[in-house]
């Protein structure tokens, strides 16, 4: 008789395309899953938008309220009934933090296996930086909460993951910790002259200089700072277009402010794309200036396609694996930073392939060593 797979469960807010929902959908498109199958508890009644793909691979989908922090036992009665009817071993959260609620109730529920996954990095922001505008009270507060929450993790998780060092450390403190690589497919991303040519031409950008930026919209990835980069790119640059690929709850703001700042004709919304591959093949320059980060998985794609890219100085410095990140202070102003782009902007792009091999980024290996980790817990 057919051996069933194991199955694991997932824990994400929304699956969505995010950088840890990405990471862990690589996974799963390249794990052999007749041996082990994901399912997802996600936290948004609305569906996301990798939900399709998900149950075509054969996955599960299981939804609950929002985690509100003033409603905690409400919530861990909820998670409790759904632990108590279910029979998974091992519970893999993306939650940060947060993810100290979710498995403390898997501990009590007997739960063998308990992932705890970090994903980001918020240890720069502190009160002097919400004072000083970087960043926004939410933040602080969301950090504030997370910090408390971060003193159970240990007591609740009997695995630790992070996506990189920093965030490693800032979860999980002097405890050890394995790192997954935050891989793709590397073959996929590969850099082809004559597709950055047609896909400039069908997006309808040919023989401009196209920058790019792809994110969730968050304060952590500083958008109202980009678009000013941008804009002081523009003075100097007059055939330059901007590329904004993804969506968030601040897509409508920001675009509002693009239109206050006369900047529509020369900035492009994109909204969710599938195709990741397809619109950086047609960028020229990739600005990426967070205020906080793990590891992004998108930056890994950028130079998995030969692109330059601009990033802020929070982000891991290991996410550089083939030269091409030039990484730069958040302390300089927009002119600054554009000054700094367009002056080292020219490069010969290339097929940087076999240096994201080598750095051990591309997916088929990753997924067969947490394909292995999976089947030796239990």
């Amino acid at each position: 008789m057919k051996q069933e797979p194991i199955r694991i469960l997932q824990v994400f807010t929304i699956m969505n395309r995010g950088g840890a929902e990405t990471m862990i959908m690589n996974y799963y498109r390249n794990i052999d899953r007749s041996k082990v199958q994901f399912d997802f508890l996600v936290h948004r009644k609305e569906r996301g938008a990798y939900d399709d793909e998900i149950e075509s691979l054969g996955g599960k989908i299981y939804r609950l309220d929002p985690i509100n922090y003033l409603k905690l036992k409400s919530y861990k009665t909820k998670l409790d009934h759904f632990f108590k009817k279910s029979d998974y071993k091992i519970v893999h959260s993306h939650l940060n933090a947060t993810s100290s609620i979710i498995l403390d109730v898997a501990k009590k529920n007997n739960i063998p296996a308990r992932i705890a996954h970090s994903h980001a990095n918020l240890s720069n922001i502190n009160l002097l930086s919400v004072i000083k505008g970087k960043n926004s009270w939410g933040d602080f507060l969301k950090k504030t909460i997370k910090d408390y929450l971060k003193k159970n993790i240990i007591n609740n998780a009997n695995y630790l993951f992070a996506c990189e060092e920093k965030a490693g450390i800032w979860l999980f403190g002097n405890k050890k910790f394995e790192i997954i690589n935050n891989a793709i497919d590397a073959n996929k991303f590969k850099y082809d002259k004559k597709a950055s040519i047609t896909n400039k031409k069908k997006i309808g950008v040919f023989e401009k200089k196209v920058y790019g930026h792809i994110g969730n919209f968050s304060e952590a990835k500083n958008y109202p700072f980009l678009i000013n980069i941008f804009k002081e790119i523009l003075n100097r640059e007059k055939d330059s277009i901007l590329l904004l690929i993804g969506k968030g709850k601040n897509y409508d703001f920001i675009k509002q402010q693009v239109v206050k700042m006369r900047l529509q004709d020369n900035i492009i919304f994109m909204g969710i794309q599938k195709d990741i591959p397809y619109f950086l093949q047609a960028l020229d320059v990739f600005i990426f200036p967070s205020i906080y980060e793990g590891l992004p998985v998108t930056l890994i794609e950028a130079q998995a396609t030969g692109l330059k890219c601009f990033v802020s100085d929070v982000v891991d410095k290991k996410v550089d694996i083939t030269g091409l990140i030039d990484f730069i202070s958040l302390k300089k102003n927009a002119k600054q930073w554009a000054e700094h782009i367009l002056k080292n902007k020219e490069y010969i792009r290339t097929n940087t392939y076999d240096k994201i091999v080598a750095n051990g980024y591309d997916i088929k290996e990753n997924a067969k060593q947490l394909e292995n980790f999976y089947l030796s817990i239990l």
